[in-house]
């Protein structure tokens, strides 16, 4: 099982963007990755997910803002978030699922999180 850890996260004035980043201890080339968040009294939540072929999967809250992309070499996914809105703070967290023929599963291996805050 590949240990994670997110950064980048902060404190963002709305309209402004953060970029997460989610570091594996080994390869994630072989694991479908995911970001999801959790808000205060919510569930988590599936923000976007990028399976082993490439192909990238989009909330619609977020569609058209927040971008996921991965680099094997560095054991490494990202999120670059766009114009972040009153409705994104939550702490992020990343995930190294499974490849179900092209189809991401979150698994129980996630990392600790990264809080992320817009101000008004």
């Amino acid at each position: 099982q590949v240990q994670l850890e997110e950064s980048g996260g902060g404190l963002v004035q709305p309209g402004g963007s953060l970029n997460l980043s989610c570091v594996g201890s080994g390869s994630i080339k072989i694991y479908g990755m995911g970001w999801h968040r959790q808000a205060p009294g919510k569930e988590r939540e599936l923000v976007a997910d990028i399976n082993t072929m490439n192909i990238k999967k989009y909330a619609d809250s977020v569609k058209g803002r927040f971008t996921i992309s991965k680099d094997n070499a560095k054991n490494t996914v990202y999120l670059q978030m766009n114009s972040l809105q009153p409705e994104d703070p939550a702490v992020y967290y990343c995930n190294a699922g499974y490849d179900y023929g092209g189809v991401v599963r979150p698994s129980s291996n996630w990392g600790q999180g990264t809080q992320v805050t817009v101000s008004s």
